[in-house]
């Protein structure tokens, strides 16, 4: 944070030093992105990350979309227009955020080619079936995905009891989890638990985390099977 000289803020612990939430599955031999934070650039460099078949966008909230330009590089490595999914709300105010990307603009540098494609129940992207998982974000309707046995939901305050159901079987779950105190549209800490223990995956990750969980310390108080999720973690298929 900003200005802040919390015990997670100075630590020297670098799980503790966080970048904003995206996420990057290899399924098949295709990579879906999830999400382009503003910090996408730096991930994918410090990741190696070269290939982006397509983008899944949980919902259009700064932190989870304004890296969006930086899928240019992609385009011009790919040389092909990378589809990315979303709601149609979310793709509504993506092109009304990046309004460049859809006019008539002088070329300079390049822009993003990018084809927004509404989804609203089960899809294939670059040819990798996916099922949206709708769930709330305060009042905010946004999406988690499941990518065969792993799902990701991020800034989520409730699962509807429909989209539980989707959430079964699972060997993976990752989950936003900011704090321990209670937050209007965020899980907290023993929301996430209480989560993970009832739909009872395999292994379960927490992102989307705020400085006032200790990476190490967190990590000591949970469950066997859930942990903090940090930066540059790879998570192998089983």
């Amino acid at each position: 944070m900003i200005g802040c000289k919390c015990h997670v803020c100075t630590s020297d612990d670098p799980r503790n030093r966080r970048t904003r939430t995206s996420a990057l599955v290899e399924f098949a031999g295709k990579h879906i992105l999830i999400d382009t934070t503003l910090e996408l650039r730096i991930q994918c460099l410090a990741n190696q990350v070269e290939r982006v078949d397509a983008v899944l966008f949980t919902h259009a909230h700064a932190d989870h979309i304004f890296g969006l330009d930086d899928i240019r590089r992609f385009n011009e490595i790919q040389r092909f227009s990378i589809p990315c999914y979303g709601s149609g709300d979310t793709l509504a105010t993506i092109r009304q955020a990046f309004d460049y990307i859809f006019i008539r603009t002088q070329e300079g540098g390049g822009k993003p080619k990018i084809d927004l494609i509404e989804v609203s129940g089960p899809f294939a992207a670059a040819g990798v079936p996916i099922i949206p998982i709708p769930v709330l974000h305060g009042r905010l309707p946004v999406f988690g995905y499941r990518i065969g046995d792993l799902a990701y939901i991020t800034d989520c305050s409730k699962i509807p009891e429909e989209s539980l159901e989707l959430l079964r079987g699972l060997d993976v779950l990752v989950l936003g989890v900011l704090r321990t105190r209670p937050h209007p549209t965020h899980f907290n800490l023993s929301q996430g638990v209480a989560t993970a223990l009832s739909l009872a995956p395999k292994w379960t990750y927490f992102v989307h985390i705020a400085h006032g969980l200790d990476h190490s310390h967190t990590n000591r108080q949970l469950p066997s099977g859930i942990e903090l999720a940090h930066d540059g973690l790879v998570i192998a298929a089983v």
